[in-house]
């Protein structure tokens, strides 16, 4: 495994994530829709299911192959656990209690918890008060973004606000553990975790959830679970493991901030949804926050600054 990981992020790499946030961001509008007609652990033995035969069939096709050794199943397993059953679980389980906006405020917190365990737990990806000071400005903007009233709830359910901010914190530890994969192929990373997730979800839903109660589904339940495997499972974490393995957990997470975000744009793109005024503002707030954590911008201040040459104070020679 390597010892450092480059934390500075080119166009390839925020183009992904921005994609990773469009992916994540459907998900929360199709689980809701889902929770209306399933329980969670079915939701998410759906979501798993059929993204680990999409993943597995690709890998297949591109002549990779997973591997044998019990060990790496085992560290699959856990990543499996950290990045789908626990915090999918505990979305979904929230999902009918609170609303989807204060849902997604508070899975915008995972930035911010992957920041401080990341200064911890990692060698290359210590806290900066750049980096702090964004990830606040980013949450910040989440909050303005989707709009204040969206907090109203806020309080009201504290049980299922904790479910969503044990989620993130879920996500935060997943990213950070899963540093250890960025030797591997990323689809067969994908594979791996999704597989073993799929299979503890299935346990838990045959023994729990009793899905075949719940049969036959309507196309508006059919279409979103195929929809969150195929696009925000297979598809999503395909992309999350490539991008880990080049920018860190830290960046990586960043497209949290950014779902709302998506979700907004896709909208007003699909709905013909008009932008307010504080949705402008939260997504400049957003932009201004992700500035301070890539830090390109101050570091290519700090050196313009350090080698402009100090103005000259001596007389000319008459």
């Amino acid at each position: 495994m390597k010892s450092t990981i480059n934390i500075t992020m080119g166009l390839s790499e925020w183009l992904l994530i921005i994609l990773l946030s469009v992916l994540w961001g459907a998900a929360f509008f199709m689980g809701k829709v889902a929770v209306a007609e399933l329980p969670p652990f079915t939701i998410v033995f759906g979501r798993t299911v059929l993204g680990a035969a999409i993943l597995n069939g690709l890998v297949i096709a591109s002549g990779q192959r997973l591997p044998r050794q019990p060990k790496i199943w085992g560290a699959f397993l856990v990543t499996g656990l950290l990045n789908n059953i626990i915090p999918f679980s505990l979305i979904f389980w929230s999902q009918i209690r609170i609303g989807s906006g204060l849902s997604s405020i508070l899975n915008t917190t995972t930035p911010l918890w992957t920041v401080v365990l990341a200064h911890f737990l990692t060698r290359d990806e210590k806290m900066t008060a750049a980096r702090l000071g964004g990830v606040l400005f980013g949450l910040f903007g989440a909050v303005v973004l989707i709009g204040p009233e969206a907090l109203f709830g806020l309080g009201l359910n504290v049980i299922a606000q904790l479910a969503v901010l044990c989620a993130a914190l879920s996500y935060a530890f997943a990213g950070i553990y899963g540093r250890r994969f960025q030797d591997a192929p990323p689809l067969v990373t994908a594979a791996g975790s999704i597989t073993c997730s799929a299979f503890v979800a299935m346990l838990i839903s045959l023994v729990i959830d009793r899905p075949w109660n719940y049969l036959p589904l309507e196309p508006a339940t059919l279409w979103s679970i195929i929809g969150m495997g195929v696009l925000s499972t297979a598809l999503a974490y395909a992309i999350y493991y490539r991008v880990l393995a080049k920018v860190g957990a830290t960046n990586l997470l960043l497209s949290t901030f950014l779902i709302p975000v998506s979700a907004v744009l896709l909208g007003m793109i699909f709905l013909g949804e008009r932008l307010n005024p504080h949705q402008y503002t939260g997504m400049a707030l957003i932009g201004v926050g992700l500035i301070a954590i890539d830090g390109r911008i101050f570091t290519l201040l700090r050196r313009r600054f350090v080698t402009t040459p100090a103005p000259s104070h001596r007389k000319a020679n008459p």
